[in-house]
């Protein structure tokens, strides 16, 4: 498994929780240096949460399951 599809995959276990809000994730690119770019939708692009929804949920689930991933931005 490469590297975007275990970063896809770890996304998978976040996404029920923000469907479940109205909301999405979409992921953009991967640097070589670990920092992933994804893109917050639905509810979650105007939420005045998503930051927290940002670290809590998406970058801790892509730090614990993708090794080599340093940081997740939204874009």
């Amino acid at each position: 498994m490469n590297l975007e599809e275990r970063v896809q995959k770890a996304l998978e276990t976040v996404r029920p929780y923000l469907n479940a809000d109205g909301g999405d994730v979409e992921l953009i690119n991967i640097s070589p240096d670990g920092i992933v770019k994804v893109k917050l939708t639905g509810a979650c692009s105007s939420c005045p949460m998503s930051q927290m929804t940002l670290r809590a949920g998406v970058e801790r689930a892509l730090i614990r399951e993708v090794p080599g991933i340093r940081r997740v931005e939204a874009v």
